[in-house]
């Protein structure tokens, strides 16, 4: 018998895809997006949300369109808010500032990386094996990640009970039309992490070490011009953004797994499908649903006309299950080719730390799988941090026995 499928809700013009009804269970609402209105204007946000795969590969590739958050009227931020960062820049600043740490994110040099996240990911889950259960967030797939930046950076890794407070925090800011209570949070934890950066930089300016802080640093005093405001935006930015993306891969991608057994086997079987498992993780349940864009030129997308200044929010998440571009997209294949998601962006914005989240989802969830076959959902289930640009888990508990 076949199973009908439930009618995906109406969208309408003051159809908001931020609200949180909507990102508990996002998908039949990107669907619907793209078969009704897949280049949909929001008059209430004033926004283009584009739902589409070839439309938001335009729109990444489009110089007409800028990341600059500041021309944008969805961004509601106190003035204090607004900083440049490599997230928000348009050539010839991201350029330059890219070109400072890119080539420590080679997949080449990141490679090199693989002894020392085995390491890690061998002493989180003895921990855990010992415990015979495991909150995976909190205890797996934060500390891994962060362990590793800090290490690149050259900060201390047992301050990552500090970095995981402040990084939530500014995490959230990357959300559309933040409550100003919710912005009251964000400055102190701003404050309190370019204070801690501070610090570091100072020492690295009269002890340079082998490390990113360092290397920056020397890039600075060799005549590129960065200022001190620059290096600790940087800094920054290198941590937070150099394990959420992790963390949300391995929280949704154990999900996905756990939630279907049969798929989850095959990887423990076949564990050459790994490479590409990663991939169609990624895909399946993008941990980064949204990006924006502001055109700075009149340009038409879809058959629709942009005008200069309006905001256009490329939803990631709904590209990455278009059927146009990925047959059967709401099936979980982890030898899906060709895999092109865009979970990672595109265009000059692709993200820098991709390499390493790659190789970080790997080798965790590779000894996940090899070192607890009994692996299963604890009692109390999942639960979803509530925020809305970057989606993830608060809370995963295995039981590994």
């Amino acid at each position: 018998m076949r199973v009908a499928r439930p009618e995906p809700p109406l969208v309408t013009p003051d159809f908001n895809p931020f609200l949180p009804e909507v990102h508990a269970d996002p998908y039949p609402v990107y669907r619907a997006m793209r078969e009704s209105d897949p280049v949909h204007w929001s008059p209430d946000l004033g926004v283009w949300f584009l739902s589409r795969y070839d439309d938001v590969m335009a729109l990444l590739r489009d110089q007409r369109f800028s990341a600059d958050r500041s021309r944008s009227s969805l961004y509601v931020a106190p003035p204090r808010a607004v900083y440049r960062s490599l997230l928000t820049l348009d050539p010839p600043d991201h350029t330059r500032l890219r070109g400072l740490v890119s080539k420590a994110f080679t997949a080449r040099v990141v490679e090199v990386l693989r002894p020392r996240i085995e390491v890690i990911v061998d002493r989180l889950l003895d921990a855990a094996a010992a415990r015979g259960e495991m909150e995976a967030i909190t205890e797996f797939a934060y500390p891994l990640p962060v362990t590793v930046i800090a290490e690149m950076l050259g900060v201390p890794s047992e301050d990552w009970e500090r970095f995981r407070d402040w990084s939530a925090v500014l995490a959230a800011s990357l959300d559309p039309v933040m409550p100003e209570e919710r912005w009251a949070r964000v400055f102190p934890a701003r404050d309190a992490l370019f204070d801690y950066f501070r610090v570091i930089v100072a020492e690295r300016r009269s002890q340079p070490r082998d490390d990113l802080i360092s290397a920056m640093v020397a890039a600075e005093e060799n005549g590129d011009v960065l200022s001190e405001h620059e290096l600790l935006v940087m800094c920054n930015l290198l941590l937070v953004a150099g394990h959420e993306t992790t963390v949300n891969l391995l929280g949704n991608g154990l999900l996905a797994l756990l939630s279907h057994p049969e798929t989850m086997a095959e990887l423990r079987a076949r564990p050459e499908l790994m490479e590409s498992a990663v991939e169609e993780l990624l895909r399946f349940d993008s941990p980064v649903q949204f990006t924006g864009r502001v055109a700075v030129e009149e340009a038409v997308i879809g058959g629709r006309s942009i005008a200069p200044g309006q905001s256009v929010v490329a939803m990631l998440g709904a590209v990455n299950r278009d059927p146009d571009q990925f047959p059967s997209p709401d099936r979980l294949d982890l030898a899906r080719s060709p895999n092109l998601h865009l979970a990672f962006g595109r265009g000059i914005h692709f993200c820098l730390g991709a390499p390493l989240a790659r190789l970080e989802g790997q080798i965790a969830l590779t000894a996940l799988l090899r070192r607890f076959p009994r692996m299963r959902l604890g009692a109390a289930g999942p639960r979803l941090r509530d925020t809305v640009v970057l989606r993830g888990l608060s809370c995963l508990p295995l039981l590994l026995r």
